[in-house]
């Protein structure tokens, strides 16, 4: 079983930081594509960040500039910085990854279970 695990989401102020981290574990090979993703209430989920094996970047526009996603792979984790937080930016955060696995040996698209952001303005 490979599974995605997300951390470091809570209540900061507008104009604040807070860091995300997303930790894969289980039977992995090889992760491909990571990415960060966010739902409002009422809204569709969007892509906030992707990070690919070859550490190449994508921000949407909403962030750029304020957010940044990095990843460690010695331990399959990733995070995403987050900074001069908006009200707008107020969301559940979830973990994406498209991980090769030793069990089905073929890749899978994995899901975190989400972590609330809340900012106050």
């Amino acid at each position: 079983q490979v599974r995605l695990v997300e951390s470091g989401g809570g209540l900061v102020q507008a104009g604040g930081s807070l860091r995300l981290s997303c930790a894969a574990s289980g039977s992995i090979v090889s992760i491909n594509a990571m990415a960060w993703y966010r739902q409002a209430p009422g809204k569709q989920r969007e892509l906030v960040a992707q990070i690919f094996s070859g550490s190449s970047k994508d921000y949407a526009d909403s962030v750029k500039g304020r957010f940044t996603i990095s990843r460690d792979n010695n331990k399959n984790t990733m995070y995403l910085q987050m900074g001069s937080l908006k009200p707008e930016d107020m969301a559940v955060y979830f973990c994406y990854a498209r991980v090769f696995t030793s069990s089905s040996m073929r890749s899978v698209e994995l899901w975190g279970q989400g972590t609330q952001v809340t900012v106050s303005a």
